[in-house]
């Protein structure tokens, strides 16, 4: 097997050389660089991924730990955040907790083991000291658990308070709200809280819906949509925490005999591409998701190379009104 001083002699070049390009450290011509890497394809070297990261102290990889990657919304962040970290030099372990605290522990003792330089935590089912206790560079998305680990949100409020001033501007009499567990303890409950204090402020017949536990398990949408127009019948406005909620909600609404929108408005949360396939094509609250997931990139980086950092960033939303309302 080819040894890095093997890699060396073929490419007329010191160790040191060799290991710069390895490591990407320091200026190397790209002729240097192409006679390296040549010389490594010919003797068919691989390098020593453990040992570099050992010697190195940084892997140059980062872990994503996300509740669902077939979620959309997850699915689209893994997107960018895989593309944010490989333009910064990093590869990306996924992990899917399907919100199972015990995967959870699991995963995130598994990245520890293999010495990813940051996690980015898109799944909270752990308690609080657990993150408090990883030591190492972490960035956790729609839940602040601690003031010195930096967290990436939306303005889940102002989401909160778009998507319901657009049902009340538009004549909604009863308005259904169907959120996340609130004892879940996500920013995303702000979304909640400003659903109640517009409804309020406007003297609107309101109702909160929460889901169970494991509010990704899309199998309780229908049951939840069935049972909120079976037992309020009157309702005239829906603000669904997510574009899949939304989209039973339409679904389920059509099945009901109702017209979406000219007996129920329906507004959904994310903007996520899927939410313009369907017919009607949902009214809803954008994430800016790209962004997310280059900023909790970035705020990796940035704790691994000792630079400053704000531990709370909060991203605008906007409404993008479309048929459903």
């Amino acid at each position: 097997m080819a040894t890095i001083h093997d890699v060396a002699l073929k490419a007329g070049v010191s160790v040191t050389t060799v290991s710069r390009v390895l490591n990407n450290r320091g200026y190397i011509s790209e002729e240097m660089r192409k006679k390296v890497y040549g010389a490594m394809e010919r003797l068919n070297y691989q390098p020593n991924e453990i040992a570099r990261s050992l010697l190195r102290k940084q892997s140059n990889i980062m872990g994503l730990i996300i509740p669902s990657v077939s979620h959309p919304f997850f699915g689209e962040l893994a997107d960018h955040v895989e593309f944010y970290a490989y333009q910064s030099g990093y590869k990306i372990l996924l992990c899917n907790s399907r919100l199972d605290p015990v995967k959870e522990k699991e995963y995130i003792e598994m990245l520890k083991r293999n010495r990813v330089d940051g996690i980015i935590m898109g799944s909270h089912t752990l308690e609080v000291d657990e993150y408090r206790n990883l030591h190492s560079p972490i960035v956790t998305i729609d839940r602040q658990i601690d003031e010195d680990i930096p967290f990436v949100s939306s303005d889940n409020y102002r989401g909160g308070e778009l998507a319901t001033d657009l049902l009340i501007r538009k004549g909604r009499q009863k308005i259904a709200h169907i959120c996340g567990n609130l004892e879940l303890r996500l920013l995303a409950n702000k979304r909640s809280d400003a659903f109640r204090n517009v409804t309020g402020r406007h003297g609107v017949e309101h109702i909160i819906i929460q889901t169970d536990m494991n509010v990704f398990d899309q199998q309780q949408y229908e049951r939840i949509i069935q049972r909120l127009l079976r037992e309020h019948p009157d309702v005239d406005g829906i603000f669904a925490t997510s574009d899949i909620i939304a989209a039973f909600a339409v679904k389920g609404c059509m099945k009901a005999g109702k017209r979406v929108p000219e007996d129920v408005r329906i507004v959904g949360y994310d903007d996520v591409s899927a939410a313009t396939w369907l017919t009607p094509e949902i009214t809803s609250i954008r994430r800016p998701i790209e962004e997310i997931g280059r900023l909790a990139v970035e705020l990796i980086r940035k704790q691994v190379e000792g630079e400053a950092f704000d531990t709370e960033n909060l991203l605008p939303v906007e409404l993008v009104e479309r048929a459903t309302t």
